[in-house]
């Protein structure tokens, strides 16, 4: 957990802790020593805080929660009461900056269990919707507010080129156009448009675009590989999201694990400083992955050097902070980082820290932490689930069916919140069973259509009993390079599920649970139906809509989808397309 024993914490003014104007920011610049700067460019993980007076006794600028490291007891109130405390650490120090909070939200604030868990980008690339899109992202804002914290490492405005990539759910599809469109509505949401209103009502977070640069196109699909292409691709297909991005006001923007032809993007200048923060006038900070700069060539101090003077700000040093930021200091007073660079850092972090309101709400407002999973904020993700649905068959009409038919639902996926959810949900790599509150797709069914018409098994057992037959494959949750795949293809269990379901001779229709294309061999011949609902979220009931009918579906493909491995990568645009179904199918009812 988080408890700090009160003792711990130096007395803070009063007007801090009820909140007061920014100060100038130049002026509280000059009022910093060194230690006080270098602390606003460290972000610690929580699990390495001992008992969070580190954070007064370093001037620590920021924390985080990384994948696996959440709330104790892990409900809204915990994770809000701990902010709290942690932010009165910051507000005791000498100059009482306010520290910022950052976590992965990327399809919702995942971590926390209770909160709106939504379709992953994958899915939501399928509705070409900016408006929805921005909805989503409001509504994440609001949630992670009632958390306390202010900063999602969201959104991944990654171009994903290969389906292998363990992250290909991340990105909103293969192409920039998604990316520009749906990344900027993202920013908007999350940010209420940078406006002063937005801050003044305290539901407006820091955005993070991620990860610069072309970390969707790594060789065969490796996470944290190597990206080998042209500038002139890389600005093509890898800079718009940015560019369009940093038009919207985006706060942040988070450096990429990958390499460029062989150099590590933590240690790449020209990109990060004078093509990001210079061509594309980026006037937000720029913050390092997860303890990346360890994994720059050469001992640890070259490293903080390597990446300070590329132009990283603020770095995400989770558990090696103390060796990080006594590093830090001995290269700056032996001159191998230079003075400007520190001041240039700490300028662009107090900015955003005074643009978002941190000084005047420097706490938790407790009234957000009740609207965590409000119905309200649920049936946007159910709107969000039926959006971004993709029906590729429906041979003979069987969808949508009758919701006076009895249907037999099979598979144990289909009753299985974690898998509906996948990876960044309560946990790093997301995990099967009851993770967090929702619906499934079995209990969206049977709330359509009552109980008394639904038969379930997980293994088709008594399907020929029914009018049509449903079965719900997929893939097991997964994140980052635990994702990485040499094949895609669904499970034999997964396929042998589906025969047993043919040989009832009754309609079979496939739901299909992915985070990319999968290749689907006989599995497409042998349904009479098949529809992808990505990674769909808590809200199963808006699978169920598109089933009976109460919704149509109208989700298009967001990544080309390969017949066969042979084809990959395949991008719409290449020399030899010929994919399964094309980037931008999608079939709907008549």
């Amino acid at each position: 957990g988080c408890l700090i024993p009160r003792a711990r914490v130096a007395a803070v003014p009063a007007e801090r802790r009820a909140g007061m104007a920014a100060p100038p920011i130049d002026a509280l610049l000059a009022q910093m020593n060194l230690d006080e700067k270098i602390g606003q460019m460290t972000q610690v993980d929580r699990t390495a805080l001992i008992d969070g007076s580190e954070i007064h006794e370093l001037f620590i600028g920021s924390v985080l929660s990384g994948g696996d490291s959440l709330a104790i007891p892990n409900t809204p109130s915990s994770w809000a009461d701990g902010y709290d405390r942690y932010q009165t650490q910051a507000l005791s120090t000498r100059l009482g900056i306010p520290l910022i909070y950052g976590i992965d939200a990327v399809h919702g604030v995942g971590g926390v269990k209770g909160a709106v868990v939504f379709p992953h980008n994958v899915g939501l690339g399928c509705t070409r919707s900016p408006e929805l899109v921005e909805a989503v992202a409001r509504v994440t804002a609001r949630e992670l507010a009632g958390t306390g914290m202010d900063w999602a490492f969201a959104p991944c405005v990654a171009v994903s080129r290969d389906e292998r990539w363990g992250r290909a759910y991340e990105s909103f599809g293969e192409t920039p156009e998604l990316a520009e469109s749906l990344g900027a509505a993202a920013v908007r949401g999350l940010q209420n448009a940078g406006t002063s209103a937005g801050a003044r009502d305290g539901t407006a977070v820091l955005a993070c675009a991620k990860h610069f640069v072309a970390d969707g196109a790594t060789t065969g699909g490796r996470d944290r590989g190597d990206a080998r292409l042209s500038e002139e691709e890389l600005r093509r297909l890898h800079l718009p999201g940015y560019a369009a991005a940093i038009k919207a006001g985006v706060a942040t923007v988070m450096v990429s694990y990958s390499s460029w032809n062989g150099q590590p993007m933590h240690g790449n200048r020209r990109l990060i400083t004078d093509v990001l923060k210079g061509e594309l006038a980026f006037d937000g900070f720029v913050v390092s992955d997860w303890a990346a700069i360890d994994r720059l060539p050469g001992p640890y101090l070259g490293d903080i050097e390597t990446g300070i003077n590329a132009g990283i700000d603020m770095v995400m040093v989770p558990i090696r902070f103390r060796e990080f930021i006594t590093g830090l200091k001995q290269l700056v007073t032996a001159g191998r980082v230079p003075m400007t660079r520190i001041d240039d850092a700490v300028r662009r972090i107090l900015r955003q820290k005074a643009r978002f309101g941190l000084w005047q709400r420097p706490f938790t407002d407790q009234t957000l932490t009740g609207e965590i999973g409000s119905p309200a904020h649920r049936a946007v993700a159910r709107e969000a689930a039926r959006r971004s649905a993709v029906l590729l068959k429906n041979d003979g009409a069987v969808l949508p069916l009758r919701k006076d038919a009895r249907v037999h639902l099979c598979g144990s996926k289909a009753d299985d919140i974690g898998i509906q959810c996948g990876g960044w949900t309560v946990g790093w790599h997301g995990r099967r069973g009851d993770v967090t509150d929702g619906t499934t797709i079995r209990q969206g069914i049977a709330a359509t259509i009552g109980e008394a018409k639904l038969d379930y098994s997980t293994d088709a057992a008594g399907a020929d009993r029914a009018d049509a037959i449903v079965v719900v494959v997929g893939e097991e949750p997964y994140a980052e390079e635990s994702g990485d795949r040499a094949k895609l293809a669904l499970s034999s269990e997964d396929e042998t599920l589906i025969a047993a379901a043919g040989r009832s001779g009754k309609p079979v229709v496939v739901l299909l649970i992915t985070g990319r294309p999968l290749i689907l061999g006989p599995v497409l011949d042998a349904a009479s139906a098949l529809m992808v609902v990505w990674l769909p979220g808590t809200e199963g009931g808006g699978v169920a809509d598109l089933l009976f009918g109460v919704a149509r579906p109208t989700g298009k493909l967001s990544y080309s989808w390969p017949a066969n491995m042979s084809n990959i990568p395949l991008n719409v645009g290449d020399p030899r397309y010929a994919p399964l179904f094309e980037y931008g199918f999608g079939l709907t009812y008549a």
